[in-house]
């Protein structure tokens, strides 16, 4: 980076890109397309990476790596996970985020990429970081891993993108394939931390690596959006599922064992509703929340949970039920006195939301929440209530 470009992206920081693109001169010394590549990411990083957008002369890639990268709460849960050790290698290092705070448990921490830009861009960062013991390695994964010694950890992100650049899901799409190099992670590491898109069923995913290896699944969420699917595979025997969503964390252990549904609840005036997280949604461990908060499911398929008295650690939303009424005209011309606008969600029920706000003739917004949802009894109501405070928690329960 020359002194002239250095100066650029310092003096336009705060520019938007697009602007800048359009009417910013060229300049000598000045590469524009790096310094506009910069300027995107330093902004990028603020959102997602305070830590790293705190420091000057860090590199940032191209866009989307910036976008697909982890962020930096998802990166230190992961750097939890992974512990401390004497080795940790990742496989596929990309920006190197998830690695960068992983790194810092393990005296030797090696980065493997095949794409030597990013690995030029890691050796950069990597030192401005302080990561003294980071090792950069520019080679493909599985080259990689056919030689390497035994490490404490691997750690793998696999593209989930084809050659023609169109996302994958499934395991065996992604690259590199980690079915196929199964057997050979578990001869040369202790554990294993794969990270999948979250778009994946975690059973799914389990089954196809093979339960007899998969000691953790982490569904991990920020902002109740459901980011990371983790699969932390070793020796070993008993299997729980750790749903995360920002302060809210939930276990479960043997949570294959199935029981039978609780009795379904209906909603009334008084009373106080559950929406579940975004990672307890994605889980899909109704029975089990319902049996470690005592509240009981207001029908099998709305995930929507009531209780009469007040369970202040629930991991979600919690409102208080100010009324309940049918579709019937006159019902809910009576319950909706008044009400202009209203926050609206539809839980197994015939009509979207642009559907039932427009014959409610509602807007959207304000501090009134309206759930449309059908009952077990077969009934359609709609669910009108006001939105409590989440508390801070960490709960922890053994499902038997």
């Amino acid at each position: 980076m020359t002194p002239e470009t250095a100066a650029f992206i310092k003096r336009h920081a705060d520019d938007d890109v697009r602007q800048l693109a359009l009417h910013a001169k060229c300049l000598d010394g000045v590469d524009l397309t790096f310094a506009l590549e910069q300027i995107a990411g330093r902004q990028t990083a603020r959102r997602k990476l305070p830590a790293w957008a705190s420091i000057e002369g860090i590199v940032y890639p191209p866009h989307l790596s910036m976008e697909q990268c982890s962020s930096e709460q998802t990166a230190r849960y992961k750097a939890c996970l992974a512990g401390q050790g004497r080795l940790i290698v990742d496989l596929t290092g990309g920006f190197g985020v998830d690695f960068s705070f992983m790194a810092q448990g393990f005296k030797k921490a090696v980065y493997v990429e095949r794409q030597q830009s990013l690995c030029e861009i890691a050796r950069e960062n990597f030192q401005l970081l302080g990561l003294s013991q980071a090792e950069v390695v520019c080679c493909d994964a599985s080259d990689f891993l056919q030689t390497m010694e035994h490490a404490d950890l691997i750690y793998l992100d696999p593209a989930r993108r084809d050659d023609h650049g169109a996302r994958t899901y499934g395991i065996s799409d992604c690259t590199p394939d980690v079915l196929a190099l199964r057997e050979l992670l578990f001869e040369k590491a202790d554990r294993v931390i794969i990270k999948l898109s979250p778009m994946l069923d975690w059973r799914k995913a389990v089954n196809d690596v093979g339960e007899q290896y998969v000691r953790e699944v982490h569904i991990v969420s920020v902002g109740n959006e459901c980011k990371e699917l983790l699969l932390l595979l070793g020796q070993g025997e008993g299997f729980r599922l750790v749903c995360v969503c920002d302060n809210q964390r939930l276990e479960a252990h043997n949570p294959h064992k199935i029981h039978e549904p609780l009795e379904p609840h209906e909603p009334h005036l008084g009373a106080f509703l559950y929406e579940p997280n975004a990672s307890i949604m994605k889980a899909g461990c109704f029975d089990e929340v319902s049996r470690q908060f005592q509240v009981g499911q207001l029908a099998q398929n709305s995930h929507l949970f009531v209780s009469a008295d007040y369970v202040n650690d629930f991991p979600g939303r919690t409102f208080q039920i100010d009324a309940v009424t049918t579709m019937n005209k006159r019902e809910l011309k009576e319950k909706l006195q008044g009400l202009t606008q209203a926050n609206i969600a539809v839980r197994n029920f015939p009509l979207t939301v642009a559907e039932l706000r427009k014959r409610l003739k509602l807007n959207e917004g304000g501090s009134a929440y309206i759930f449309a949802t059908t009952l077990a009894s077969g009934n359609r109501v709609l669910i009108l209530c006001r939105k409590l405070p989440t508390y801070t928690y960490f709960h922890s329960a053994k499902v038997i």
